[in-house]
Parts: structure tokens; C-alpha cells; sequence
């Protein structure tokens, strides 16, 4: 008699073959993008930048110093960088290339990776590049007056679209065109562009120091890499891995290209691979992370629990 426990060990090795082929593609493209982007827009002095006006406006006035955890203080955008470059929340400039680069990787290796079909390909790398072209446009015409997704609906309901509410609206649009691409049925497609969308969204949040949002998606992929989502989710771990290092170094950031993107093929990969019932249940602890946002500060949970606190410093130069 032979036993069936050898099979599912077996065929998870061209699985995880597929997912390191992925992460190999997906760290050379990033890796290569971010070079050519920067090469002629390098921040000085390693991204330190250091510009006493800007390191020195967070500590001004009580209101400043209070926001500073969560958002960049107002005074730190009148230093006006270039049109790539942002002040991070300890007020040094560091270049946006970083977000654009990744999705690049991201959307290359999905494409080159071997073994999805045409349509999960292609479903996964709209959905990551709709999330990255809306997340850079509103990293370059957006503005801090409005945040959260409270702030951009009070701003809808007094009669202003924000570029956050564009963004919401474009990247739900690519989701759910994403989905489609999918073929299944009118509720599947709702709820797998749902589940895209609002991934897209929830990584976003998670981008509020170095290097926490592509850690949140490494820890959320690579251990799916022997899984049958591993070809869709290696681009993921390898575009996120090889960057690491420069945004941890706070010579760049994700923003909202970059963020969006690594949510949206986070959640392409589990609309593609996942059965119904836990589609649906990620979309709802998505949901619940979500309006949670809305009123307890995710960079405050994290402080208080140790083991969160430590992984969330690793690597951080404080």
C-alpha cells in the first residue's frame, strides 16, 4: 500500500520553485528600476538631508509635536523638495522612487514568473499597477488636509473630491477589473475586487514608519511561498526584501504607490488561489483592520506589545 501523505510534499516543490523564481525576478527588476529612478535624483547625505528647518519644525509648537507619530507635521512641507522627495516623520527627505520601483518589480516578475495562467497573470499585475498609478497620483497632487477614510467622505459630503477619494475610486475600479479577469461569478467578482481594493487600502496604513508596511507584507507572504499562491506571491517577497534595506536607511519611502501596490497584489494572489470562505474571511478581518484605523492608531498598538514593538524597530536606524 502506498500512502497518500508523500503527493501534497511533492508537489509543493515546484510551488516553492515557482514562489523563489518570483522573489529572484521580482528583487532584480525592483532592484534595477530603483536604480535607474534614482540615479539622477539622489537624496544628499544618504537621505539623512539634513536640513536643520526641517528636523527642528516637528518640536515647535505642543498641537505639532502631538500629530507627529502618525503624520509629517504642516511645517515640515514648507521645505518644499523635489517633486519626488518628501520629509519622512523624523523631518529627513527621502526620495518617493522607492514605491514606484516595487511595483514595477512586482508587476514584472508576475508577468515573467513561471506557472499562473494568463488570466491569474494578468489579473495580478493590473491590480498591482492600478493600486501603484492611483498611489502615485496621489503622492504627487495629494494634500494632508484631508486623511482616513472619515476625512476624505467629510470632505466628499461637503461637495470636495479629494485625490484620496480619486484614489479610493480607482483603485476599487482595477480591482474589480482585476477580478473580473478571474471569470467567475458576478458575487465572486465583487468580493475578490473588494478583497483587492480594500488590501490595497489597509497596507497604505501600515505606511507610517520605515520599513513597517513592506514588512507587514513579507510576513504576510513568505509564508505562503510553498503554497499554491506562491508564483503570484514571490514577486512580493523578493521586490519588498531587496529595498528594504535604503527605506530602512531612510534614504526612501513607499508612499502611496508602493504601499497600495504590495496590498493589491497581496490581495490578488489570495482572490486567485483562495477558496470562497476564506476570501470572504480576509476580506472581513480587512475590513474590521480598516474602520479600526479609524479611531486606535496602529502605531500605538504597536508600541505597547513588545514582540510587535521589536520587529517593528528592526533594522530602523534610531
Amino acid at each position: 500500500m502506498t500512502t497518500p501523505l508523500p503527493r501534497p510534499a511533492l508537489s509543493l516543490v515546484p510551488l516553492l520553485a515557482q514562489g523563489l523564481t518570483g522573489a529572484l525576478v521580482g528583487a532584480a527588476a525592483a532592484s534595477t528600476a530603483y536604480a535607474l529612478l534614482t540615479r539622477r535624483s539622489a537624496v544628499p547625505d544618504g537621505g539623512g538631508g539634513r536640513r536643520p528647518a526641517a528636523r527642528s519644525a516637528p518640536e515647535a509648537p505642543a498641537p505639532a509635536a502631538r500629530s507627529a507619530p502618525e503624520t509629517p507635521a504642516p511645517a515640515a512641507r514648507t521645505v518644499s523638495p523635489g517633486r519626488w522627495q518628501r520629509t519622512n516623520f523624523r523631518g529627513r527627505t527621502v526620495t518617493l522612487h522607492q514605491g514606484t520601483a516595487l511595483a514595477c518589480g512586482v508587476c514584472a516578475a508576475t508577468v515573467l514568473v513561471p506557472g499562473p495562467d494568463p488570466r491569474v497573470r494578468a489579473a495580478s499585475a493590473l491590480a498591482a499597477a492600478g493600486a501603484a498609478a492611483f498611489g502615485v497620483y496621489d503622492d504627487l497632487a495629494g494634500s494632508a488636509r484631508a486623511r482616513g477614510l472619515r476625512g476624505h467622505l467629510g470632505a466628499l459630503a461637503r461637495g470636495r473630491v479629494t485625490t484620496g477619494m480619486v484614489k479610493v475610486a480607482g483603485i476599487g475600479a482595477t480591482g474589480i477589473a482585476a477580478a473580473a479577469l478571474l471569470r467567475r461569478s458576478p458575487l465572486d467578482t465583487l468580493l475578490d475586487g473588494a478583497l483587492i481594493a480594500a488590501s490595497a487600502n489597509l497596507l497604505n496604513l501600515f505606511d507610517l514608519r520605515p520599513g513597517r508596511a513592506a514588512k507587514v507584507a513579507l510576513l504576510a507572504a513568505a509564508p505562503a511561498l510553498a503554497s499554491p499562491a506562491a508564483p503570484l506571491l514571490g514577486p512580493v517577497v523578493g521586490a519588498s526584501a531587496v529595498l528594504l534595506p535604503d527605506e530602512l536607511a531612510e534614504r526612501c519611502m513607499l508612499g502611496d504607490a508602493g504601499a497600495n501596490a504590495l496590498g493589491a497584489a497581496l490581495g490578488a494572489a489570495a482572490a486567485a488561489r483562495a477558496p470562497r470562505p476564506l476570501r470572504a474571511a480576509l476580506l472581513g478581518g480587512v475590513v474590521a483592520l480598516t474602520l479600526a484605523s479609524e479611531r486606535v492608531s496602529f502605531s500605538r498598538v504597536i508600541d505597547r506589545v513588545p514582540a510587535l514593538r521589536r520587529i517593528d524597530r528592526w533594522g530602523r536606524h534610531e
